[in-house]
């Protein structure tokens, strides 16, 4: 589904990403992880078409997305969820208004947004919530609403950046069940993390970067030394709401 191939990215006398060969397929879910400066942003930015590399190729299912043109790009974001760590919900519009925000922009009807805005926050366990704003609701409640409006759409790909970062320890294991629901639904999760306890415990396929190169590897791994953070904010992507 999601294939780099020998894939360089540098900025400057920078390394972001050096000869990166990798293949994440469909219904996986994979743990991204390493330092802060390693390479996670980039790898990320590279899949949304945010950047471009300076060689390799990068394919989404059948596209070669490093050829696409700017025209196409739209369409590839709409097959990708966004997770915030910090929500990015709209302050002045109810959970609902929220949620239908991510269809509204990529211009869906009225019918369908009714269909499946329900259905979203149906599937979060936040329906009881629709009518209330941001500031009414719990960080854990809020982040639920950053995932209904993330597969709102039906992406085939859902990144994660540190989705529990800013929730405590009990509502952040309430969130990874709920992405581990997604994800066996058939949705593709991608989950940038510093949490060692969740990626111990899920044992997932954990993918390790560090200074631009993939370190480690294993279908069913754990967090080690080398991915322990340095120091820095954790990751924050510049994407546009739900990928778009």
């Amino acid at each position: 589904m999601i294939e780099y191939k020998n894939v360089t990215k540098t900025y400057g006398a920078n390394i972001g990403l050096e000869d990166v060969s990798v293949r994440i397929d469909k219904g996986e879910f994979v743990f991204l992880v390493g330092p802060s400066g390693a390479g996670k942003s980039t790898f990320i930015k590279l899949m949304l078409k945010e950047i471009k590399p300076d060689s390799g190729s990068i394919h989404f299912d059948s596209l070669d997305i490093t050829k696409m043109s700017n025209r196409g790009v739209p369409k590839l974001r709409r097959s990708i969820g966004i997770v915030f760590q910090d929500f990015r919900l709209l302050p002045k519009k109810t959970v609902y208004e929220n949620v239908a925000f991510a269809m509204e922009i990529i211009h869906m009807g009225p019918r369908v947004i009714r269909r499946q805005v329900p259905q979203a926050l149906s599937l979060v366990g936040i329906s009881s919530k629709a009518s209330e704003y941001p500031d009414e609701l719990s960080a854990g409640e809020q982040q639920r609403v950053a995932i209904a409006r993330a597969i709102v759409n039906n992406p085939s790909v859902l990144i994660a950046d540190e989705p529990t970062g800013n929730l405590d320890p009990e509502t952040a294991w309430e969130i990874m069940r709920l992405l581990e629901q997604i994800n066996l639904r058939g949705t593709t999760v991608v989950m940038v993390t510093h949490a060692k306890d969740i990626v111990n415990k899920m044992n997932r396929r954990v993918i390790s970067i560090r200074n631009g190169r993939i370190t480690r590897d294993e279908k069913k791994g754990g967090y080690g030394a080398d991915d322990e953070e340095i120091g820095g904010a954790g990751l924050l992507l510049q994407g546009r709401l739900s990928g778009l």
